[in-house]
């Protein structure tokens, strides 16, 4: 069953009535099948519509939807005979942070990214998508493992931000950051990096700093939140829409802006509605941009990541 945001409410009436109307036809067999189409047709048109319009503030609250795919849906349904590999060789397994091998059609490759959970005990467990240090130094690890081995890299970024607990600052969560973004500029086979929700911070930047930078449609990309940042300009969080507004954090805006290379359009009412559908449209996307690079030796990758960075902001 969908959860439905504020901004749904009108297209939540229409589909509740569709229910209702369903209802009725099965249990007392009365023909109400014109209506019902005719609602379902209304109800799409208002759901396309509402979609097609939304404030940067309302991709926020899509991008943040509890029913939203995350890693392993992606995993599950966009590549294949996925291999885990855990733990960062020093101190522990990050659940923030997944990744191992895996194959994308007949293409082997490394693939890492965060993991949120879908309800109270797998977020939890997950951290909520909040990676510590350990989470980026396994990162780092799988990196480094497939340089080693020429394997392409694909992140799938998902996380409000790196995890800013006392202990992951003890651990050295600004250094384990900035060596994983590092590791990602440094890498000398093919990165294809997603925002595939928040991409929150520097905890998104460290696994997103490749040569392809893809973005949902409806994923937000940001410095910081918009919370965040309405309570340090306005000192009140309640002015996270005009934050939102303001800071130029949608796919849209990115792409106009040159801070991403690419959308991939979402099924219509954002990705929690067919989660399967949007792993697979991602894969292909994916697979489009790694026939690209794979054409590229070690030096030209190295060099459009360099160019692409260099160029930033220019």
């Amino acid at each position: 069953m969908i959860s439905y945001l504020e901004f749904e409410k009108p297209v939540a009436s229409l589909e509740l009535r569709i229910k209702e109307m369903r209802a009725l036809e099965s249990d007392e067999g009365v023909d109400v099948a014109s209506e019902i189409e005719r609602l379902e047709v209304k109800s799409g048109e208002l759901l396309a519509s509402t979609y097609a319009s939304l404030t940067p503030w309302q991709k926020t609250q899509v991008a943040r939807h509890p029913q939203r795919p995350h890693f392993r849906d992606y995993i599950e349904h966009a590549f294949t005979d996925f291999i885990p590999l855990g733990g960062d060789r020093n101190f522990a397994d990050d659940e923030a942070i997944l990744g191992g091998f895996a194959k994308l059609g007949d293409r082997r490759v490394m693939v890492v990214g965060h993991e949120k959970g879908h309800d109270t005990q797998s977020r939890i467990k997950h951290n909520f998508g909040m990676g510590k240090p350990e989470g980026y130094r396994k990162a780092i690890r799988l990196m480094e493992l497939a340089g080693r081995f020429g394997l392409p890299v694909v992140t799938l970024v998902d996380t409000s931000g790196a995890f800013p607990g006392i202990e992951a600052e003890e651990r050295g969560q600004a250094e384990a950051i900035a060596r994983s973004t590092e590791a990602c500029l440094g890498l000398p086979t093919p990165m294809v990096s997603v925002i595939v929700g928040e991409g929150g911070s520097g905890g998104a930047v460290a696994l997103a700093s490749a040569e392809r930078v893809l973005m949902l449609e409806h994923a937000v990309y940001s410095v910081i939140s918009p919370e965040g940042c309405a309570s340090i300009l306005w000192r009140t969080s309640d002015k996270a829409a005009d934050a939102a507004q303001a800071m130029k954090i949608t796919a849209q805006h990115l792409k106009r802006l040159g801070v991403i290379d690419r959308i991939v359009k979402e099924p219509i009412g954002g990705a929690h509605r067919d989660p399967q559908g949007m792993a697979i449209t991602l894969g292909k996307a994916i697979g489009e941009e790694l026939d690209k690079l794979g054409k590229m030796d070690s030096a030209a990758i190295l060099e459009l990541r360099e160019k692409r960075f260099l160029e930033l902001g220019g």
